[in-house]
């Protein structure tokens, strides 16, 4: 019976060693920071934060910290999702599925603001009633479904970590 304990801690402990694998290669480092970088500008920008007209400004009003937060776990989990993913990609022999990619989408989609932004002035003035129902719906429902898409994230952080652990084709 303590075999069976000790082989589960251990198989545990082995998907946390995912991490030093994947980023001991400077690569991986490289692509998880400009990706959660990228992703940070991006979702800044469209939760009006950040502004780069006529200079760069940043400005967070008591009202918005919250959402920064947030979306900057949401950015950095991003950046860690996307770097395993391409580990996972380059290095093992499967292909491409739906699941993989699924989980940094739906992340990213439902992170981002679209009320809070020009995107609602979009939906409204494309879609119309339904528009400015939906842009209203999402302008309500921000922080919970930011919360929705960093369980998004976890999951396919959990999964993609899953897959490299589990795999057996690594090429190296």
């Amino acid at each position: 019976m303590k075999t069976e304990g000790n082989r589960r801690i251990a198989s545990k402990l082995s998907s946390f060693s995912v991490y030093p694998r994947v980023f001991s290669n400077w690569v991986y480092l490289v692509i998880a920071a400009a990706s959660a970088i990228g992703f940070w500008i991006l979702f800044n920008l469209f939760d009006q934060l950040l502004f780069f007209s006529p200079i760069i400004i940043f400005y967070l009003p008591p009202d918005a910290i919250t959402g920064f937060i947030i979306s900057t776990i949401n950015s950095i989990l991003l950046g860690v999702v996307i770097s395993l993913n391409v580990y996972v990609v380059k290095n093992s022999r499967f292909k491409l599925s739906k699941s993989l990619i699924s989980g940094s989408s739906l992340g990213v989609i439902s992170s981002t603001c679209a009320s809070c932004s020009s995107i609602g002035f979009l939906l409204s003035s494309t879609f119309g009633g339904s528009g400015v129902l939906l842009s209203s719906f999402l302008s309500v429902y921000q922080i919970p479904l930011r919360l929705l898409s960093l369980a998004l994230l976890l999951f396919a952080l959990y999964f993609a970590q899953k897959k490299i652990s589990q795999t057996c084709e690594i090429r190296t």
